[in-house]
């Protein structure tokens, strides 16, 4: 009778992990994928084609698996490395950051290692990229730039390239500072001990550069050129300005309760999400109705939902 019973249950728990992979699978769409695998490329290109061939280290784990495969003589390559390090930090941060973003994150990072190997074979063994020749600042620059739009494009797409910021998720808010500062410390400490090992900073130098550089591509990926603004308009006029907010930009608008502190009057906020082409226009609206209006204007990394007028 026990038998049965174990035998009955196992049909049903193989039932539950399959309807579960299924709804993982659809989660990570072949469109994501293909995206993913551009992402992993573009990072390898930039890292492989201009920043390893003049010892300019990129940031996180894939600066430390460039100063490794450095450290090796070349003998264990880059790309070995990456899986090594990375892979088993992503695992750890499953139940942290979920499946569907473990699959996008190794995915990316199994793709970045393949095709910095493919990239590795096309140099030609000169200290210099085949590119942008010799010159630190072209190599740092163009570097950074290209790896970070990889990372961003990983980031955008539901993953991560680099297992360190999902340790910074998990141990910064243990340690008190933010995931940023991790990252930033761990890139610190990595750097000077590369400088120490070869015995120069300049090259140490140059890759903070690229780091900086990095950052930046990737903001410009993640968030874009034209950053949303969040505009909270405290004013006695609300019927009359949402009105006219409505009629010039046609977008949502919700209206909150205030009461102003000094004044001891009843006031109304207005939250208005714009870009920041419309700043002016809005502002030129709302003191033309009331000159006494205060406008706080925030920028807004991401926005969800629809809009509702």
């Amino acid at each position: 009778m026990a038998n049965e019973t174990r035998n009955s249950t196992q049909p049903s728990q193989a039932r539950k992990a399959m309807a579960a992979l299924r709804r993982l699978m659809k989660s990570v769409s072949p469109k994501t994928l293909l995206l993913l695998t551009l992402a992993g490329i573009v990072n390898a290109f930039g890292v492989i084609l201009f920043l390893s061939p003049v010892s300019l280290y990129d940031s996180g784990l894939s600066g430390t698996s460039m100063l490794l495969s450095q450290l090796t003589g070349g003998r264990i390559p880059i790309s070995v490395f990456l899986l090594v390090l990375n892979i088993p930090l992503f695992l750890y941060g499953l139940q942290r950051q979920g499946a569907a973003f473990t699959i996008c994150s190794v995915y990316a990072v199994t793709v970045y290692s393949l095709a910095s190997l493919v990239f590795t074979g096309m140099l030609t063994g000169e200290a210099a990229s085949p590119i942008a020749g010799s010159d630190l600042l072209l190599c740092a620059i163009f570097g950074g730039m290209i790896s970070g739009a990889g990372s961003g494009m990983t980031i955008r797409f539901g993953g991560a390239i680099d297992g360190m910021e999902v340790l910074a998720v998990i141990f910064a808010k243990r340690l008190g500072v933010t995931v940023g500062t991790f990252v930033m410390a761990y890139n610190a400490v990595l750097y000077v001990i590369a400088g120490l090992l070869v015995g120069s900073w300049q090259l140490p130098l140059y890759s903070i550069l690229t780091y900086m550089v990095g950052i930046k591509a990737v903001d410009f990926i993640v968030e874009g050129l034209d950053k949303t603004k969040a505009a909270m308009i405290v004013t006695n006029h609300p019927e009359e300005i949402c009105r006219e907010l409505s009629a010039a930009f046609g977008t949502g608008i919700t209206l909150m309760d205030a009461h102003g502190y000094y004044s001891n009057e009843k006031k109304t906020i207005v939250y208005f999400v714009v870009n920041r082409f419309q700043i002016v226009k809005m502002r030129t609206i709302v003191h033309d109705i009331d000159d006494h209006a205060f406008i706080s204007i925030t920028e807004v990394s991401d926005l969800f939902g629809k809009n509702a007028k």
